[in-house]
């Protein structure tokens, strides 16, 4: 009968491992402002610890900053496309207008550079425009990949994470992942994962 004796075992193992993860994350709030370890009652700490016991929640924290760390890529690369983007039309624009100049008569003068001062004023909103979209469209794909977050966490039973957009919750949940995120370190570094 081997499984008669393995369940003591493993549920002893199981609270030895739950009592060493939330004596972790008590020495690791220590660190954290006050107002915040305040927030973190033991009962929370101890949830968590229970939550953390198998290591999936690390695996999920992992992939969760993985894709984050992607996503910002992504998204600072097609900004810096469209800067790029921006400058190549702002050159091709000066060279237009020297041109346009050179062979210019004097007495058509004014009216060349009132064109063309209007052709910079059109290109400078539309930079300022597409800029601003760009930016509108960033923060949107961040705020949803905050949304995505909170949701996997509550769904893997992480305790303090639910969708929310106040700004004490989400420096909290900020917190608890950091708190997260180097108790894995520390694992990892003693080999208890």
């Amino acid at each position: 009968y081997p499984g008669i004796y393995d369940e003591p075992a493993d549920s002893t193992r199981q609270q030895e491992r739950h009592y060493h993860l939330l004596s972790q994350l008590q020495n690791l709030v220590k660190d954290l402002p006050s107002s915040f370890q305040q927030r973190l009652s033991y009962t929370m700490l101890s949830d968590l610890a229970l939550a953390l016991i198998d290591g999936t929640v690390f695996e999920i924290v992992q992939g969760l900053l993985e894709i984050q760390h992607l996503t910002e890529r992504n998204l600072y690369n097609q900004r810096q496309k469209l800067h790029s983007e921006h400058r190549g039309l702002k050159q091709e624009l000066v060279r237009k207008h020297k041109e346009a100049l050179q062979s210019c008569k004097s007495h058509n003068l004014a009216v060349l550079r009132s064109s063309q001062q209007a052709e910079i004023e059109a290109l400078e909103q539309r930079v300022k425009d597409e800029q601003r979209m760009m930016d509108e469209k960033i923060v949107a794909e961040m705020d949803q990949k905050v949304i995505d977050q909170q949701t996997t966490l509550e769904k893997a039973g992480v305790p303090g994470f639910y969708t929310t957009t106040s700004p004490q919750e989400l420096t909290l949940q900020m917190n608890l992942l950091e708190l997260i995120l180097k108790l894995q370190q520390k694992e990892s570094q003693s080999g208890s994962l």
